[in-house]
């Protein structure tokens, strides 16, 4: 059955750690399925056409492993719902009989248990959690998930210490791709936080 990997994100803007994320996913199922994402818990977000487009900028740069193969990774923009469970549900009407895993950040850990209809989406998927630099799992958290009944698993990757926050709070600009970096000075994107 085909193992596919499910990364929805803010991408406000992606960064050089989603990269490694999707490339580390590329390389261990058999598609990897993502989209910009509205996050109901954040307020101020650049556009989602512009997000996506900046994602689609960060996964064309990513290496396939074999010359001539194409990329496994692919974006799909109609997956990008409020609620999780309906992305799922969506990814479902494409994918049949595929098997999903939604990958999430450490982060996300301790809000999960709150998303809309949690318990439908974990009988759906199971979570693959990334760790990220700064933000430690609680046992807690991911035993109350095992109990809504999810299977969770930890990614042996772990997220590289970089965030969009990073470069809208502070003009980081290590946290970016060249090709993402280039693609927000074309459009004049983030002047505004920039400055602040």
């Amino acid at each position: 059955m085909m193992q596919i990997a499910l990364f929805g994100t803010s991408a406000d803007p992606p960064t050089a750690g989603h990269q490694a994320i999707l490339t580390w996913l590329s390389q261990h199922f058999d598609q990897v399925i993502c989209w910009a994402s509205d996050n109901p818990f954040k307020s101020h977000q650049t556009n989602l056409e512009t997000r996506t487009e900046m994602l689609r900028v960060l996964i064309e740069e990513i290496p396939t492993s074999n010359s001539g193969a194409t990329s496994n990774i692919s974006l799909h923009p109609e997956l990008g719902h409020r609620y999780t469970i309906e992305t799922v549900k969506a990814a479902r009407n494409y994918w049949p009989k595929a098997e999903f895993t939604l990958v999430i950040g450490s982060d996300l850990v301790g809000q999960i248990t709150q998303w809309y209809k949690i318990e439908e989406l974990l009988r759906n998927v199971d979570l693959l959690i990334v760790p990220r630099p700064g933000y430690e799992m609680n046992i807690e958290d991911l035993t109350r998930l095992q109990e809504l009944g999810g299977g969770v698993a930890i990614a042996s990757i772990i997220g590289l210490p970089v965030s969009s926050t990073d470069y809208r709070e502070a003009g980081n600009i290590d946290a970016l791709t060249s090709p993402v970096q280039d693609y927000i000075q074309r459009q004049g994107l983030y002047q505004s936080s920039l400055k602040e």
